[in-house]
């Protein structure tokens, strides 16, 4: 009757432990999707890299791991800025003219 006891003790304990031991598999299985895209990343930025050596291809890989997927595009300084706002503005006059360059200058682009 002893061992019996002890069984069903294992059986029970095993069937109820089960959700827990899948809801941590879950998380590792997101972990490692990330992993291979920092492989991925790690493959690319080592490639570009080839032709460094030292100190230049430590800072090389330094900032191209940093860098996010896809390389982010540069901002534009407040000249090139003005420039497009004007071309866009090209066709407007007076009051609506200034309401939408002044919209224009004020986005962060």
């Amino acid at each position: 009757m002893k061992i019996q006891s002890v069984i069903a003790a294992i059986v029970l304990g095993g069937v109820f432990a089960a959700p827990a031991f899948a809801q941590t598999a879950a998380p590792a299985a997101a972990s490692g999707a990330a992993m291979n895209s920092q492989q991925s990343k790690m493959k690319t930025c080592n490639t570009q890299a080839a032709d460094k050596k030292g100190d230049d291809r430590k800072a090389f890989m330094k900032q191209c791991l940093s860098a996010s997927g896809a390389a982010p595009a540069t901002k534009m300084t407040q000249q090139e800025r003005m420039k497009s706002c004007n071309t866009q503005a090209a066709d407007k006059k007076g009051d609506d003219r200034k309401a939408f360059m002044k919209t224009c200058l004020s986005t962060k682009s």
